[in-house]
């Protein structure tokens, strides 16, 4: 009953939030209709937001199951017993096990606390919310007739879980993870079970991600109009400062991966290279990604692989951007 109440509680003060900032927008409709700069911006946030909340919901209804119903001991029981193999396995976990970027943390920390190895959970954690089905349906939605984006951004993003797995098993220190693993089990809704336990988690990952898909959606409207047109043409033809520029954007805005192809599909005036970058290096390594890896695996575990996936990221991103859609 308390989970029932605490969902309850959650959900009213969300509809609430949404309910006053109608009424507060209804008095300066007139005035915001008035000035075109806004109104530009205004439509621009509510194509992105509109369109993402539908893949939002779905995904969190997935991670909610997940949390709820898949153990990591299942998990466990269908990898293999070599590091190589298991990364693989754990990389490609990620496409039939789908999840937030928020979730995949202590689901990794789970799995290694159950004696998975570092390195293919590590992997799992990278590839989960970025190559789910959830994740590439909404790239093939936000991406109408761009159907080589939806396999660039899956090759890229299954690259960069195992070529990070396969660099922590050659070159990770184990004990960097091993003193924090147990702590980091996820303690949230951990004394709920069955639907009590989903329903909480469903409305935990839905109004976080949708903050951060708000925030997204607005940087997005502010770029619109602050940002000269001249200038986005100036990036369509320095490719590689676009690319370095939307590597650090997805790092800064955070938005959830449910929903990220939305965002980087309306900055149509870049190139695709550039978004597809953005989209391989949001799910694997954000702000909040960061900070929850500092939480669960210690800072010095967090500052030495959010810079290497970082990289990597980057660099497989375009490599595979070049090779799959062109300088585009």
């Amino acid at each position: 009953m308390a989970g029932a109440r605490k969902t309850s509680r959650g959900t009213l003060l969300f509809s609430a939030v949404m309910v006053l900032g109608v009424l507060i927008a209804i008095p300066f409709n007139a005035r915001l209709n008035g000035n075109a700069d806004i109104a530009t911006g205004a439509t621009v946030f509510a194509g992105v937001f509109l369109q993402a909340v539908p893949f939002l919901v779905l995904g969190t209804l997935v991670s909610g199951a997940i949390a709820t119903w898949v153990t990591p001991a299942m998990v466990a029981r269908i990898l293999p017993k070599r590091t190589g193999a298991a990364i693989g396995v754990g990389g490609l976990a990620g496409a039939v096990l789908p999840g937030c970027e928020c979730a995949s943390v202590p689901v990794a920390a789970r799995l290694i606390d159950r004696g998975v190895p570092q390195a293919a959970a590590l992997a799992f954690l990278l590839s989960a919310p970025a190559i789910n089905p959830v994740v590439l349906v909404s790239t093939a939605v936000a991406f109408p007739g761009e159907p080589k984006m939806v396999v660039a951004r899956f090759t890229a993003s299954l690259l960069t879980a195992i070529v990070m797995g396969g660099l922590w098993a050659r070159y990770g220190d184990p004990t960097i993870i091993a003193r924090r693993a147990a702590r980091a089990d996820d303690a949230t809704g951990a004394e709920q079970r069955g639907w009590g336990r989903f329903a909480e988690s469903m409305r935990h990952d839905f109004l976080e991600s949708a903050a951060y898909l708000a925030l997204g959606a607005l940087a997005v409207a502010v770029l619109h109009i602050v940002v000269p047109a001249w200038m986005f043409e100036k990036l369509a033809g320095q490719i590689l400062i676009g690319i370095l520029l939307m590597a650090v954007l997805a790092v800064v805005l955070a938005v959830c991966s449910e929903a990220d192809a939305f965002v980087a599909a309306s900055l149509s005036m870049l190139p695709l290279v550039p978004r597809l970058v953005f989209l391989v290096v949001g799910p694997a390594v954000d702000l909040k990604l960061i900070a929850m890896q500092a939480g669960a695996f210690g800072t010095r575990f967090a500052a030495r692989f959010s810079t290497a996936t970082f990289i990597v990221a980057v660099a497989i991103g375009t490599v595979v951007g070049a090779l799959v859609l062109g300088w585009r």
